[in-house]
């Protein structure tokens, strides 16, 4: 069936005005994309014209062309008045929706922070970096070799019943002391190309002790080893001072009280002028003006010996401290428990290491 161009003409200006209509009821841009397919799609009312085209004569088929011409002209420029229309609308419906009142209090971020363990840790790791020490960790799950026999505790040794020990089989358990980190690393240690030993070993430790006010299963240790030709107790005096003073101020003294230690001769406990009374006595110091700290003493030729190491030309000093020890006096904890029990109002109380 043969159509005329009046026809198609008469055709493309009723799809004019339908899709005026629907432009002009549409509420959403959703809408009006469904009248934009619905008029110009491939399935459009305007394509179906437009496959009228080759049905034309060649001189009514740019005719044609110029009424599609037209019908986009009009098409677009009531498309587009009605999608900025209604993009306005829209966003003026959505920020009022999202209205924030700018006089409202703001919401307090919460922070965390280190906690007060690893802080006091890394006062001290920091401290002995700064002296020229390296810090090297080891495996909490460790040999009986390491832990007991090259630490000068031989099997059925007496001393060994000072560290009740957690064991995993006969010859493997949880650590005791980061003790065996040392004996690990002076076995490896090469005096001829890496010069003096000067090291730190912190990490927890774990012992079948009571569990109260002042002892735990776990806790930490940060044990040191200085080895070198000429190490005397004397060098194991000073850098304890430095630590001291470092830690719980400029004007605090220290004091070796002799001891014993399997690994070490002579062994020493090591105590700090009271910092909370200066000496005078007074409830944490138990009235005596001093507080144990550590203990310490010059390495054990045995030790030495049992590394491959020369005790009759290198020496050494040692000593061990307990970070979660050190953290109760200087901060006047009561209770070693505090520091595992989550609880948040301790624990924010030391945010000083926040990061």
């Amino acid at each position: 069936m043969t159509v005329s161009i009046q026809d198609l003409q008469a055709t493309i200006e009723a799809i004019i005005t339908d899709a005026q209509a629907d432009i002009a009821v549409a509420n959403s841009t959703k809408e009006l994309n469904d009248v934009r397919v619905k008029f110009t799609g491939k399935k459009g009312a305007l394509t179906s014209v437009s496959k009228e085209m080759r049905n034309l004569s060649p001189e009514d088929k740019p005719k044609l062309g110029e009424f599609i011409k037209e019908f986009h002209n009009v098409f677009n420029k009531y498309f587009e008045e009605k999608k900025n229309d209604l993009a306005t609308k829209e966003l003026k419906a959505k920020l009022a929706a999202e209205t924030i009142d700018i006089s409202l209090p703001g919401r307090k971020q919460v922070t965390g922070a280190r906690h007060i363990i690893t802080q006091t840790m890394d006062e001290i790791e920091d401290l002995f970096l700064g002296m020229g020490y390296q810090i090297i960790e080891g495996p909490e799950v460790e040999l009986d070799s390491y832990n007991f026999e090259k630490m000068n505790l031989p099997k059925n040794h007496p001393a060994r019943d000072m560290q009740d020990t957690f064991y995993i089989t006969e010859d493997i358990l949880l650590r005791t002391h980061t003790s065996p980190v040392q004996a690990r690393t002076m076995e490896q240690h090469d005096f001829a190309s890496q010069g003096p030993l000067k090291m730190i070993s912190p990490g927890k430790v774990f012992r079948r002790d009571s569990d109260d006010a002042t002892h735990s299963h776990q806790f930490h240790q940060i044990e040191g080893l200085v080895v070198d030709e000429h190490i005397t107790l004397a060098d194991l005096k000073g850098t304890l001072l430095q630590f001291a003073q470092s830690l719980f101020g400029k004007e605090r003294e220290i004091r070796l009280r002799p001891s014993y230690f399997p690994f070490t001769e002579p062994s020493v406990e090591v105590d700090v002028s009271c910092f909370k009374c200066g000496g005078n006595g007074c409830n944490v110091c138990k009235q005596t003006g001093w507080i144990e700290i550590l203990g310490a003493g010059v390495v054990h030729p045995n030790v030495l010996e049992m590394s491959g190491i020369d005790s009759s030309k290198y020496s050494g000093f040692a000593f061990g401290l307990g970070p979660d020890r050190v953290a109760m006096l200087k901060y006047n904890i009561d209770d070693i428990r505090h520091f595992y029990q989550n609880d948040l109002r301790f624990l924010t109380q030391f945010k000083g290491g926040q990061n």
